[in-house]
């Protein structure tokens, strides 16, 4: 929607919140003359503290002469280095998208039409995602290609089967420890590192794990510099000092965790009340009660008070069942043997953490209790990254701080409807999602399905064939694994749409082009903010500021208009986006009225907000916190997180040692959003070349100095980058990045192409043949590699001739359209 606060007048300020990542700082833009001008914090807002570079580079963004503000239509084969782009009405694109959905459909079924849609975490697609979701469900889509087995499925998902529950809000305000694993709050999330700022400042102990230092690492009481995808060997290694130490919580896992549930010896599964009676239940666990010398029910997870019995953590005993006698031993004592395997030798040998810190962050998680804890993608970008999230669940568990005062917690929820559309989802859309077959407990089950199965469908029609693709701000050719495949993949589809605001290289490949306006140019409601009680109560509705650009049109408008035209009106509210919002603000108590008079947002009704504290650790088969998961066991996982190398390591693959001598991992640049924005003169500033972290003595065995252009090399590819030198690093370890395409003219910057011998693209280093079995993540921040110094070392604009890739082609014809 686009109703523009106020009248055009000089020097106005309007309320609202950036969208550019997930933070959502409140901000204040300053209208001058009907121009955005500058964009400053709203202190007064729960977010709202401070604003990072790219908040105050919206101008640059909105203004952006390289903003695409016409709908175009290809006129020249995919693949050409000019799409021959034209010019073309609304009408035209959306009429010509819906008559080649339909048709698809009907000669293939709707599994054929795909999406793939950006982050919401990184990008301002968070303001209009649950619409284009909405229209994936309704039309009856089984795909979206998300890449949140790269971002945030490991904290958000892989947690569910331990907890029942993603990673949660951590209580910064109470914590005595905080815990960062693979996360770094000053680039990723500037709301959340102030508030761990500030619990530094009253005595709050931090432990950062990172292969960098950065960020809170570089305060930090511990920092861990684990070995790129080591980080499971460590969070075993840490619970085995806990549990050897005594110092772990006995009560929370009697009470909350099945740890007390006895492991059949023979048959390595849970025994089940069935196993003791002939009418018993099959998925009942059982624990033995001390005090009785007896099996007993297990049942659901206790609250603190009252009695239980003395349920066994540790030891064997034999159990008589229908089947004769069974030695069992608990969950617990087989996590303890597991754990046990992990000393501090050997995990400094696996990890390169020094025995005696592993030690001293052991003891001092303990001391410092309660615990909170974050990680993300540092985590989640392996070919071991499930079992390595449920290591670290598990780790967290020992310390009894889940759902207590100073842990972490699961929000109070608002009661707004799903405007996602999960709902309108059919078994029968389910089943089809690709990958559901190889990844049955991964994002398939939730209709995400990884870059590297939709290219096997769109190429080799396996297991059925995708015909067309929405991509909505994605670019897969640049920020997923399999960049050649991807390119195949493109240049086979019978139809491609993108919307977005610029030309990427995966639009290189589109039929058709749907220019998508800024946040700054569109009204947009959101219910809550995340990072504290009062941030999630905070109910905002954010006014365009100016007029959209050109015809430039928010996704949620191309949502609504496609639904009008493939007959989903009645999944649309009648495609009536006012009368949607309407129904999902009065959820909260407040009107669109009250919220339009209060651009600054407000608290919601309190009587709307819907305490959660309860469904923390219960939303499991067994109601408990699974130590043990029976859920993996039968789905050919182990049940206890053991560590597996990543799949490109020194340790798997040392007869590629030799060629590719360094470990590789990567980083994202907090200047940009992801693989966009590098075209804007304030961010480019900053960082104004592909950059590539090395220690100085790797650096000197190479004869490489600091700013060199380098060649990065791995078994898939290779790749250019400057040196930087960083004495903070592992001397075997290199850090790239990813996203580097665009060019920015006014900087005299040039872009680089996805593919060829010049790219400067990270995803042609990494291949997404090899990815962790249940998430399907592959390693883009744990391979090898070898680098080279660049025998001319002149501006990457004579080295790579025009530097432009085919999305590029075009671009000033394009804008005069």
């Amino acid at each position: 929607m686009s109703i523009v606060a106020n009248s055009i007048n000089a020097d106005r300020r309007v309320h609202g919140w950036c969208a550019l990542c997930r933070s959502r700082c409140g901000c204040i833009s300053i209208i001058r003359d009907g121009r955005l001008t500058a964009v400053e914090p709203d202190r007064d807002h729960p977010t709202g503290r401070s604003l990072c570079a790219k908040g105050h580079a919206a101008p640059e963004l909105v203004y952006s002469a390289d903003r695409i503000l016409y709908p175009m239509k290809r006129t020249r084969p995919k693949g050409a280095s000019d799409p021959g782009w034209s010019r073309i009405s609304w009408d035209e694109a959306l009429d010509t998208t819906a008559s080649q959905l339909l048709e698809n459909a009907r000669q293939f079924g709707p599994e054929s039409v795909a999406f793939a849609i950006t982050t919401p975490s990184g990008t301002a697609i968070s303001d209009s995602i649950h619409w284009v979701e909405r229209l994936m469900h309704a039309f009856g889509s089984a795909n979206n290609c998300y890449g949140t087995e790269i971002c945030n499925w490991h904290k958000d998902v892989a947690p569910t089967y331990t907890f029942g529950t993603g990673v949660g809000v951590p209580d910064l305000d109470h914590a005595g420890c905080i815990l960062l694993w693979g996360y770094n709050p000053n680039g990723s999330w500037l709301a959340q590192a102030q508030r761990l700022a500030d619990a530094k400042r009253r005595g709050a102990r931090t432990i950062v794990v990172d292969p960098r230092r950065s960020g809170p690492g570089v305060k930090a009481d511990q920092w861990l510099q684990v070995r790129p995808g080591t980080d499971g060997a460590l969070a075993l290694g840490l619970a085995h000092l806990i549990i050897a130490e005594g110092n772990y919580d006995a009560d929370f896992l009697r009470r909350q965790s099945n740890g007390p549930a006895l492991v059949h010896s023979k048959e390595k599964r849970l025994l089940v009340e069935a196993d003791l009676s002939r009418n018993g239940s099959i998925s009942a666990c059982v624990g033995w009660d001390q005090a009785c010398s007896a099996p007993a029910l297990l049942g659901r997870a206790v609250s603190t008070g009252g009695s239980l019995p003395d349920w066994l953590l540790e030891g064997e005993v034999e159990v008589d069942t229908l089947n004769g006698p069974v030695v069992c031993r608990p969950v617990f004592d087989h996590y303890t043997v597991m754990c046990k395997d992990y000393a501090p030798s050997k995990v400094e040998t696996i990890t390169g953490v020094p025995a005696v810190q592993v030690i001293e962050t052991a003891r001092l998680i303990w001391a410092s209790r309660p615990v909170s804890w974050y990680a993300w993608s540092g985590v989640g970008q392996h070919t071991n990254a499930t079992q390595t999230a449920r290591a670290i669940t598990l780790l967290y568990t020992l310390t009894g701080s889940l759902g207590r005062v100073g842990g972490n917690y699961q929000a109070a929820r608002l009661p707004v409807p799903d405007l996602s559309g999960l709902a309108l989802r059919t078994s029968r859309q389910r089943a089809l999602t690709l990958g559901l077959a190889s990844k049955p407990l991964g994002p398939p089950k939730d209709s995400w399905c990884t870059s590297d199965d939709l290219y096997r469908a769109i190429i080799e029609a396996d297991p059925y064939p995708v015909r067309s693709l929405l991509t909505f701000g994605a670019n897969l050719l640049v920020s997923h694994a399999g960049t050649r495949r991807g390119a195949e993949a493109l240049k086979m589809l019978d139809f491609q749409v993108h919307a977005d605001l610029f030309l990427n290289p995966t639009a290189a490949y589109a039929d058709i082009f749907l220019p998508v306006n800024s946040p700054w140019e569109r009204e947009v409601l959101r219910a809550g903010f995340e990072i504290s009680p009062q941030a999630q109560s905070w109910v905002q509705l954010r006014p365009a500021v100016i007029p959209s650009r050109g015809e430039s049109r928010d996704d949620g408008w191309i949502a609504f208009q496609l639904a009008k035209r493939l007959g989903l009106s009645d999944a649309f509210w009648g495609c009536d986006q006012e009368a949607a919002l309407r129904e999902y603000a009065s959820a909260t108590g407040l009107s669109l009225e009250t919220l339009r008079a209060n651009p600054q947002g407000m608290n919601a009704d309190p009587e709307s907000i819907q305490d959660a504290s309860q469904e923390v650790g219960f939303a499991t088969p067994s109601g408990r916190i699974e130590i043990w998961s029976e859920t993996f066991r039968t789905h050919g996982y182990s049940p206890l997180p053991d560590y597996v190398e990543p799949a490109l390591s020194p340790v798997s693959r040392p007869e590629l040692l030799a060629e590719f001598p360094l470990v590789l991992g990567s980083t994202k640049p907090h200047q940009f959003c992801h693989s966009q924005h590098r075209n804007l003169p304030s961010l480019r500033r900053m960082l104004p070349d592909p950059v590539m972290e090395i220690h100085p003595d790797a650096a000197r065995a190479r004869d490489i100095q600091d700013g060199d252009w380098v060649r990065i090399s791995t078994p898939s590819g290779s790749a250019h980058a400057r040196a930087r030198l960083n004495v903070w690093l592992r001397s075997d370890t290199v850090m790239g990045q990813h996203g580097w395409w665009q060019a920015c003219e006014a900087l005299g910057k040039p872009g680089y192409p996805v593919l060829g011998e010049h790219s400067a693209n990270f995803n042609l280093l990494v291949d997404d043949m090899e990815a962790d079995p249940i998430s399907g993540s592959v390693p883009h921040r744990s391979g090898l590699c070898q680098v080279t110094r660049l025998a001319k070392q002149q501006d990457l604009e004579e080295l790579e001739g025009t530097g432009i890739d085919p999305s590029s082609a075009q671009l000033q014809q394009t804008n005069n359209l």
